[in-house]
C-alpha cells in the first residue's frame, strides 16, 4: 500500500532509514526521566513508566519431547509467568526447524492464553514481511477477543528462517519488499484502528480486521538495528531491542537513538522502549553454567547452520568435549546472565540502569520447563514482582 504524499513507497523518509548509520558509542548519555510518569492508558495512548518485566518464549523442543509436550511446558511457563506478576509473554516465529515449535505466534498463542488471567500475550515478534498486513491483523484481533485488552503484535522484518523457506512462504526476497515494510507496519496498524495521515484512510472503511475491534492491540517494533529503533520512533511506536540475541551490537545506542528520533503519535505519547536478555539461575555459578551448557550448544549449532533440538545437560558436556571447530566453540556463547539469584537480579538492573529501559524481557533458558521456571520464580521474589 503506497503512502500517501510519497508516492509508491516511502520516497524520501524511506531512503534516509536504510542509509548506513554509524553505531553510537557504548556509554549511555542518559534519558529524560520525566517520562517516567506511569504506565497509563489515556484514550488509547500509552506512556512510558516503571521498569515492567516480561517473558520471551521461543517454545523450544528439547530431546525428550514432541511438539505437543513442549506446548504443555510453555503453558506451564506461561501460567506461572501470570501468576508471579510479570507484565507480558512473548512468542516467536520460527520456520523449518525442529528444535523451536513456534511457527505461529497466533496460534500458539490462542492455547496458551488460556491458562492466563492478567498477563499480556504478543508476538515477539511476527516476521511481517512473511505475511499480508491483513491477515496478522485479523489473527491478532481475533486474538483481542479472546483476550481483551491484553494483546500486543510485536513485529520484526527479518524472514526467521533460511533463504529456501523464505521462498516457500512466499516471502519476497528483493529489496522492495524490504523498502516495503514500513508501509506493512502502517497498513496492519491501520487495520487495527491506527490510522495515519500518509495512508489512504478510505481502504480502513471498505476493510476490516475483525467484525469489531473494542481494543487495540498494541503494535510494537522490534529489531536489532538502528534501522528498527528509528523507524518505531519515526512512526512513535513502542520499540523492543533484541538484546537476547547477544550479536555483541550496542543495546545502550539503540535505545537513545529511539529516543532521540521519537515523535508522539496517537498511540504513544512518550517514548516506550524494551530490552530482552537471556537468563538461567541456580545456586552457584558452576551448577547454572553446567544447566546453561544446552543453550551453549543451541548457539553453536546455529553457527554452524546445524541447530538440532535442546540437548540434556550431560549429552552438551558430551558434545562439547568432542568438538572439532574450538575456536567457534569460544564465540558460542550461552545465556547472558548466568548464575545465583542476586548476581543475576543484580545484571538485570544494571541492564536497566545502563540502556534506561521502560521493560526489560526476560528469556529463561534450561533443558526443561521446571529450570525455566526456577529461574523465572527466583527473579520475581529478587525483583520483587507483585499482581496488580
Amino acid at each position: 500500500m503506497p503512502l500517501r504524499g510519497l508516492g509508491m513507497g516511502l520516497h524520501s523518509w524511506e531512503y534516509h532509514l536504510v542509509l548506513p548509520i554509524t553505531v553510537p558509542s557504548a556509554s549511555f548519555i542518559g534519558w529524560n526521566r520525566m517520562h517516567a510518569q506511569g504506565m497509563i492508558r489515556r484514550n488509547g495512548a500509552l506512556t512510558a513508566g516503571m521498569t515492567n518485566f516480561s517473558v520471551l518464549d521461543l517454545i523450544p523442543v528439547n530431546s525428550a519431547q514432541r511438539v505437543a509436550d513442549a506446548l504443555q511446558s510453555s503453558k506451564e511457563l506461561v501460567e506461572t509467568s501470570d501468576r508471579l506478576g510479570y507484565h507480558r509473554y512473548w512468542v516467536a516465529e520460527h520456520h523449518n526447524t525442529e528444535s523451536i515449535a513456534s511457527t505461529s505466534p497466533a496460534v500458539a498463542l490462542a492455547y496458551l492464553g488460556s491458562a492466563t488471567e492478567r498477563i499480556r500475550l504478543g508476538s515477539g515478534g511476527v516476521m511481517l514481511p512473511n505475511h499480508s498486513p491483513l491477515v496478522i491483523a485479523e489473527q491478532f484481533a481475533l486474538l483481542e477477543g479472546m483476550y481483551p485488552d491484553r494483546v500486543d503484535v510485536g513485529l520484526g522484518r527479518a524472514p526467521g528462517t533460511d533463504p529456501i523457506t523464505a521462498r516457500a512462504l512466499r516471502r519476497d526476497m528483493s529489496r522492495d519488499a524490504v523498502n516495503r515494510y514500513p508501509a506493512d507496519v502502517l497498513e496492519l496498524a491501520g487495520y487495527l484502528g491506527d490510522v495515519r495521515p500518509q495512508v489512504d484512510a478510505e481502504t480502513f472503511t471498505k476493510l476490516k480486521a475483525a467484525a469489531d475491534l473494542e481494543h487495540r492491540p498494541q503494535v510494537w517494533l522490534l529489531g536489532s538495528s538502528l534501522y528498527s529503533a528509528e523507524l518505531a520512533g519515526v512512526l512513535g511506536l513502542p520499540f523492543s531491542y533484541a538484546n537476547h540475541f547477544a550479536m555483541g551490537n550496542d543495546a545502550v545506542g539503540a535505545v537513545r537513538h529511539y529516543r532521540e528520533h521519537f515523535e508522539p503519535s496517537q498511540v504513544l505519547e512518550r517514548p516506550l522502549a524494551m530490552v530482552s536478555a537471556t537468563v538461567l539461575i541456580a545456586d552457584t555459578i558452576e551448577e547454572a553454567r553446567y544447566l546453561d551448557l544446552p543453550s551453549r550448544v543451541n548457539r553453536y549449532q546455529l553457527m554452524a547452520g546445524k541447530l538440532g533440538r535442546t540437548m540434556t545437560p550431560e549429552d552438551a558436556k558430551a558434545f562439547s568435549e568432542r568438538l572439532i571447530n574450538s575456536d567457534l566453540w569460544h564465540r558460542a556463547t550461552g545465556s547472558q546472565f548466568v548464575g545465583p539469584t542476586q548476581l543475576v537480579a543484580s545484571s538485570i538492573r544494571h541492564l536497566r540502569d545502563q540502556t534506561g529501559a521502560d521493560e526489560i524481557m526476560l528469556q529463561p533458558n534450561g533443558f526443561d520447563v521446571a529450570t525455566r521456571i526456577h529461574t523465572l520464580t527466583e527473579i520475581a521474589g529478587a525483583l520483587e514482582l507483585s499482581v496488580a
